[in-house]
């Protein structure tokens, strides 16, 4: 689950153009950073994405990128891959559990974490919110988070509102991840639907795709 070198089919000029707009729809948040993405394919049609060219001792390299994610919400760059799964990994057990305690998919908690922080517990946006999960001071204090900055208190806060939030909607993932971004009130006051704020809109998407497209294990 991590977005690595591609292989295409290399037969036609329109298997290779029907890889490369996949690579597209797989990875619509990734623009240009320092990573080079390998697509290779086996002798037996499949596709391998990887970022390790040893990988492709038997296979024939076909394309080459180069991506990134986009910032975190709460500012700053965003971290080479490296440093990222290394923020990961050692995050990745408190996730586990705190997803566990709520009934939450993890991946929903690891999404929020990357559009939001990038993993940087000391993340603070121009507006104020805090931590791995960007609480905002009020939303902290309403969850009962004393320390902000704690990472267990700031993931175990992030994530009881989000299943607060599920419950709020009927488990509505877009509309629960669209208050986690606008606020419950925003969301109730467009009829219970997504705001049309572009940034709401952005979030949303962007949180399901790293959730759908594997953007949020970086660990293989």
């Amino acid at each position: 689950m991590i977005p690595v070198p591609v292989v295409v089919a290399r037969n036609t000029r329109s298997v290779v153009a029907r890889a490369s707009l996949s690579l597209i729809l797989l990875f619509p948040v990734l623009a240009h950073a320092g990573t080079t993405i390998y697509k290779y394919q086996d002798a037996e049609g499949r596709i391998l994405l990887t970022d390790d060219p040893r990988l492709g001792r038997e296979m024939t390299l076909l394309k080459r990128f180069r991506f990134s994610y986009e910032h975190p919400r709460s500012g700053g760059r965003a971290p080479r891959l490296d440093e990222l799964r290394a923020r990961i990994r050692k995050y990745s057990p408190l996730i586990e559990n705190v997803a566990r305690r709520y009934g939450l998919d993890p991946d929903l908690i690891h999404a929020v974490i990357l559009a939001e922080s990038a993993y940087r517990p000391h993340a603070k946006s121009p507006k104020g919110a805090m931590g791995l999960m960007q609480l905002m001071p009020q939303t902290a204090r309403r969850l009962g988070v004393d320390d902000p900055w704690d990472p267990e208190q700031n993931v175990r806060g992030g994530a009881a509102y989000l299943r607060w939030l599920l419950d709020r909607y009927d488990g509505d993932l877009e509309l629960a991840v669209a208050a986690y971004n606008a606020g419950e009130g925003a969301v109730d006051r467009y009829g219970q639907s997504i705001p049309p704020y572009r940034e709401t809109i952005t979030y949303v998407n962007k949180v399901k795709e790293f959730m759908s497209k594997g953007m949020v294990a970086f660990l293989d």
